[in-house]
């Protein structure tokens, strides 16, 4: 399977970074086509330019080929923290310039963009993981756990995938080496089962 993995941190050394080797371990290991991309590392412009928004704009060929490779996907994954209860700004502009009409949704004929979309990814899964330094319960019962609701339901599912999963680990700050291997070794438990060897 093709499958697109972008993190989204911008220390090399932090433990997403360390999510996201692992992921992509996993991943070759099942014989898969791994697309990756390093949005810090890449120093990816996450601005939306005006001239971007109209589904016939024309767009820079650093847009068109991240396009193309979200629309050729057979599965998604997302490393990020958890930033003030949203994905880091760079990943949220990412997703502004990638996510777009006719490759990740259109509206049907008619709806002049106030309806529910028909969403047009082809990847059959969505995993994201996230780490953060609030306790899960607090996050879930004070905050309402919002980075579930964003990727679950204000992204994937209205572009069409269905069958997703976050993962989020907590509290990293305090976290010792020995649960951090055990939190590596769920994510490979996770990809495995979502993306099996081919």
């Amino acid at each position: 399977m093709k499958i697109l993995v972008v993190l989204a941190h911008p220390n090399p050394k932090s433990f997403n970074a360390a999510i996201a080797q692992t992921v992509l371990q996993t991943l070759q290991a099942g014989g898969h086509e791994v697309i990756f991309h390093d949005l810090y590392a890449e120093n990816f412009d996450p601005v939306l330019k005006a001239a971007e928004m109209g589904k016939d704009a024309v767009l820079p060929l650093e847009i068109q080929h991240y396009c193309r490779e979200l629309a050729l996907a057979q599965g998604i994954i997302m490393i990020h923290p958890n930033w003030w209860g949203q994905p880091p700004a760079l990943l949220k502009g990412w997703v502004d310039r990638v996510f777009r009409p006719e490759v990740a949704y259109r509206f049907l004929e008619g709806d002049r963009g106030e309806g529910v979309p028909e969403g047009l990814l082809r990847a059959e899964a969505a995993l994201v993981f996230t780490t953060s330094n609030t306790a899960p319960l607090r996050e879930l019962e004070y905050f309402g756990d919002p980075l579930q609701n964003i990727w679950q339901n204000c992204i994937f599912r209205l572009c069409g995938i269905s069958r997703f999963l976050r993962q989020n680990f907590a509290i990293v700050v305090t976290s010792t080496p020995e649960q951090r291997r055990e939190w590596l070794q769920q994510v490979t438990t996770i990809v495995e089962a979502f993306f099996p060897k081919v």
